[in-house]
């Protein structure tokens, strides 16, 4: 159920293990939003292009984990906590390229979401 995209400018594309950022979120949101691993759904978007700030180099990541609504506020706010560390920790410093990594944990309506396995 939890649906997960990640943004990331192409200038990060070699120093950011998407892979282990993916697997490491999953494992670890698992049991905090009472969800199996099996059911968590990871997307990642290059960005070829962005403009932050004042239009210096910079670099960008930002995360989207959506569940289904209805969880406390403090428990979107640990997920939060949690996956925002797991991008940092996935994410090797590239030598004169400040990185801005943001987060964002939404909710996903119960009467609108499906899902079906084949």
């Amino acid at each position: 159920m939890p649906q997960i995209t990640v943004e990331y400018s192409a200038e990060l594309s070699g120093a950011f293990d998407r892979r282990g950022f993916a697997l490491a979120l999953h494992q670890t949101l698992s049991p905090l939003v009472s969800s199996e691993v099996s059911a968590f759904k990871t997307r990642f978007r290059q960005i070829e292009e962005s403009v932050i700030g004042d239009g210096s180099p910079a670099a960008m990541v930002h995360v989207r984990v959506g569940l289904l609504a209805g969880r406390p506020v403090e428990l979107k706010q640990e997920v939060g906590r949690v996956a925002i560390g797991l991008a940092r920790d996935h994410l090797k410093p590239v030598e004169g390229l400040p990185a801005q990594l943001t987060l964002e944990v939404y909710d996903l309506d119960r009467e609108q979401y499906q899902k079906l396995v084949l």
